[in-house]
Parts: structure tokens; C-alpha cells; sequence
């Protein structure tokens, strides 16, 4: 997905800020039968084989890339339909049981071509026609049949698929809407593991828990981290044209609304001079994902006596907010962690703005989530709003900071944690983003509800060991999250599951 271009003449619509494309997957997809079966009879070969291409029609109606592996009815096949898949650098696998198939036709299938596996059985019909049933017919319906046997050998191989749908091929909006569920966590892994993040300055000092190696990234979901300077944005800052600069205004000027000054005395009128050094700054950002190839962006540098570093560390947030909205997620306080959390939840189609927790309100039995930027924009409660700050709490410098909430309804916590022993780990909760007044204050706050009730919410959140920063987004996605989580054989736990209890913790 190549980065927004400035340099369009013509006025932007806030709609098209945000129309974009949530790329793709490769999928390869292979059904799996027994090749003594079609010399018995005839016909059936065929018919399975129509079945699977009427499935593999409707994934490529989901948006992704479908790269057919055919009907493998021996070993033989198995091992070259493997060998293919890894030729063509497939995302994702899926395997669709055709009929009884012997595992010895989906294992080396599986084995070679490296990649996350689900299981699919869809019958032709919801069930046979007994009156007139026959053995073929029953064969055209075994698709369940070889399941146990497949993932026994599976298991036997140190092989786990990430999840499996049972359903009918036609007229069952159950199944199919698991699927398309899983064409989002297979585009979303695609996304991961081709991603390039880039890493700039250090993390906020004194935050242990954001503390990370980024080679573990690389190692573990497969992306790759991009060491950068400022010195990097700052010669792009200073190119910037004024044909760009007067874009970037009026996208500014067609996102965010400008009031008046709130209760806070820290938040004023956003000043036209910081305006404008934003969107240079935002003009800079975009020509740094550009040259850089970047797909997220992780950031902080403290700054010292208002030099002149401080004052461009200071302006990332209008312009971090824009790319974020557009699904490039930029983290502050360089959380890497974080980073990859907004990645993973914008290609959920779910949003992923940067946030943590804020004051209770035990009056209405909520929590403020938000944070001082940058923000998913394209998932804010109406048009969000600019305020001129000249104070940003806990960092040095001043400018601009966006304000809003989260759309009103169902909403969705995503925190990746990190271990003793480093291992990542998925910490998620589902709320919901409730109507009502927010603090003036310049930054993001959204009214959430939390089961049981905020106190116990926030203890069950707390002692799972999340980072204080998550990615908030828009919908109850935690069963996608914890099929992602499946992909990479990370442990993850939902602390608003009714069946969730408290960990036993035991001493190392």
C-alpha cells in the first residue's frame, strides 16, 4: 500500500480522506479426496472439484488473491502442491475437505508450505437426501468425515491449525461470515509479516514497560524494524513545497473543526502559525513513509531547551493522526509494541487509535480511554477538533493536539504485553464507547463500559500484565484477535469473557 500523496490542487472531502483499500492476502487453497474413489464413480471427481471452485470464487469476492492448489488425492500430489505454495509465497492456507481424504494428502501439503492452516468442511447441502440416497451422494457429503483423522496427524507433527469452520457451502451465513472473519486476520497476518516499522528515538524514559528488543519483532511475526533519526524527517521537513503545504491545510481544514477555548487553561485557539507548521510537519511525515517504504511509525525524542529537534518532535500529532486514519499507525512515546497492536487492529477494519487509560467516573460506571496523540481520526464521533496547547503534559513543547471520541457503540482493547521470559502475549477487552461530555483538554477521551463493572474491570485489565498503552478500536473483535493470536502461537486472554477468571500467580 504506497503512502498519501499532497500533491493534488483540488479541495479534499473529509469522506475521502478516509476511503481507502485494507489491501490483501494470498490465500492457497487445495481440497484433498482419495484418488480410488473416481474410477468407482464417475462424476464424482468432478463435482467435488465444482464445489471447491465455488468456494474459491466467493473468497476472491472477499478481496484476496486465491492461488488454487486443485483437488491432491495422493502423496505424491500433496508433496508438489506444498513445494507450489511455497514457490508463490502464499500468506495464509486453507484447505478445503472435499470428501474422505487420508491425512498423507494434506500433511506434506501443509508441512511445506509454512504458513497458518485452517480446516474447512462444507457440505453441498444441509443434509442428504435419504429417500433417495446414494453412495455416491454420501462421498459428495463426507466432508467431515476425515477431520479427526487429518488433525490427529497434524497434532502428531507439532502442527496446530489456527482454527476450522464447519458449515454448507450455500445458504449458510454462519460459516461464511466466520470466513470472511478469517480473510480479515489472513490479510491482517499478510500485512504483519511484510511490515516495515520504523523506530525513532528512544522509548520515554523511565517506561519499563514499553522497553523492548526490536529484533524480536523481526523473529517472531516476521517484519522488519527501521532504525531512523530525526536528522531523516528534518531534511524532508525542509522540502517541502508550498503546492504541498497548501494541500495539507486543506486537508486539515476539511478533518477537524477549530472551537473555542474549553474550561482548561492550557488549551486555547489553535494558533494559524502552529497550523501551519504542522501540516509542514505532516508534509514531511508522508515523504518519510515514502522514501523509507514504511508501513507504521514508532517515535518520541525529549527535546532540551526548545531547540530546534523539540520543536519538530513536538508536531508530530496532526500529521501522525492523518497517516493513522489512512492505516499507517504512528505510536508515541516510541512504543513499539503498540505500533504493531494499531497495525494489526486498522487491518481488523476496526480503527486502532492510540490510547490508555484515564480517570474513573464510578458515578456512571465507566473509564476514560484516550490519550495526547496521535489518534485513528477515521474513527472518531463526529469530526474532531484541533486545540492549541502550550503545555503537552509530560513531554516538552507546544502546538496543536486533536481531540475527539471513539464512535458511540461497541468497542474493543488490544494490548501487546511481553513476558519474563519475553514471549508476546495479546491482553483484550470488549466495552462499549457511550455518549457524554469530554474534558476540553486537547487530547482523545472516550466514555467506556467495561464488564463487571469499572473497579473489577480495571484490576482484571491491570493484573494481566498489559502495557499501559493499547490500541482502541471500534467493534468486539476480541475472537478475531485471539484467531490472529492462533497465526503466531501467542497466548491470548479476554478479561470481559464471562468464563475469564483471575490467574494463579506463582513465584519463579
Amino acid at each position: 500500500m504506497s503512502s498519501p500523496s499532497s500533491d493534488s490542487q483540488r479541495a479534499i472531502t473529509f469522506e475521502e480522506l478516509f476511503k481507502r483499500d485494507y489491501g490483501s492476502a494470498k490465500i492457497g487453497v487445495f481440497g484433498c479426496g482419495c484418488w480410488f474413489y473416481w474410477d468407482q464413480f464417475p462424476g464424482l471427481k468432478e463435482r467435488l472439484i465444482s464445489h471447491q471452485q465455488y468456494f474459491e470464487d466467493e473468497l476472491r469476492a472477499l478481496g484476496v488473491e486465491v492461488v488454487s492448489g486443485g483437488l491432491v488425492d495422493n502423496s505424491q500430489m500433496a508433496f508438489q502442491t506444498g513445494d507450489m505454495f511455497r514457490r508463490e509465497g502464499i500468506d495464509f492456507l486453507m484447505c478445503y475437505v472435499s470428501t474422505y481424504a487420508m491425512s498423507s494428502t494434506v500433511l506434506p501439503v501443509v508441512q511445506r508450505a509454512g504458513v497458518p492452516l485452517l480446516m474447512i468442511s462444507l457440505q453441498p447441502t444441509k443434509a442428504m437426501d435419504y429417500a433417495n440416497g446414494t453412495t455416491f451422494m454420501q462421498l459428495e457429503h463426507d466432508n467431515a468425515t476425515s477431520l479427526p483423522e487429518i488433525c490427529n496427524a497434524l497434532r502428531r507433527s507439532n502442527i496446530e491449525p489456527v482454527g476450522m469452520v464447519v458449515g454448507t457451502l450455500r445458504d449458510d451465513p454462519k460459516a461464511w461470515g466466520r470466513i470472511a472473519d478469517w480473510v480479515k486476520v489472513a490479510r491482517t497476518y499478510a500485512t504483519v509479516r511484510n511490515a516495515r516499522i520504523g523506530v525513532m528515538g528512544h522509548v520515554y524514559e523511565g517506561m519499563l514497560d514499553m522497553n523492548t528488543d526490536p529484533t524480536m519483532f523481526d523473529a517472531h511475526f516476521g517484519l522488519h524494524c527501521e532504525h531512523m533519526e530525526l536528522d531523516d524527517l528534518a531534511l524532508l521537513v525542509d522540502q517541502v513545497t508550498e503546492r504541498e503545504l497548501a494541500r495539507k491545510l486543506d486537508e486539515i481544514h476539511a478533518l477537524f473543526d477549530f472551537p473555542e477555548p474549553g474550561s482548561d487553561p492550557i488549551a486555547g485557539p489553535a494558533k494559524p502559525e502552529d497550523v501551519r507548521w504542522a501540516a509542514q510537519v505532516a508534509c514531511g511525515l508522508d515523504r518519510l513513509f515514502d522514501d523509507f517504504d514504511l508501513t507504521a511509525l514508532s517515535y518520541y525524542y525529549r527535546g532540551l531547551n526548545g531547540n530546534a529537534y523539540e520543536r519538530l518532535g513536538s508536531t508530530f500529532i496532526v500529521g501522525s493522526s492523518l497517516l493513522t486514519g489512512r492505516g499507517f499507525p504512528v505510536a508515541g512515546e516510541l512504543d513499539i509494541k503498540n505500533c504493531l497492536a494499531m497495525l494489526m487492529v486498522d487491518r481488523l477494519e476496526a480503527g486502532g487509535s492510540f490510547a490508555e487509560i484515564h480517570p474513573c467516573d464510578f458515578d456512571n460506571d465507566i473509564i476514560l480511554v484516550g490519550h495526547d496523540g496521535p489518534h485513528h481520526v477515521g474513527v472518531s464521533e463526529g469530526r474532531p477538533v484541533l486545540r492549541g496547547l502550550s503545555v503537552y503534559h509530560g513531554k516538552r513543547g507546544f502546538g496543536v493536539g486533536v481531540e475527539f471520541q471513539l464512535k458511540v457503540g461497541p468497542i474493543t482493547l488490544f494490548s501487546l504485553s511481553q513476558t519474563y521470559d519475553g514471549r508476546f502475549r495479546f491482553v483484550v477487552a470488549e466495552g462499549e464507547s457511550l455518549a457524554g461530555p469530554i474534558p476540553p483538554t486537547g487530547n482523545t477521551n472516550t466514555r467506556g463500559r467495561f464488564a463487571p463493572d469499572v473497579g473489577t474491570f480495571i484490576e482484571n485489565w491491570s493484573l494481566e500484565g498489559p502495557t499501559h498503552h493499547f490500541a482502541l478500536g471500534v467493534g468486539h473483535i476480541a475472537h478475531q484477535i485471539e484467531n490472529l493470536a492462533r497465526c503466531w502461537g501467542i497466548e491470548c486472554v479476554n478479561v470481559t469473557d464471562p468464563a475469564y477468571r483471575r490467574p494463579q500467580y506463582i513465584r519463579r
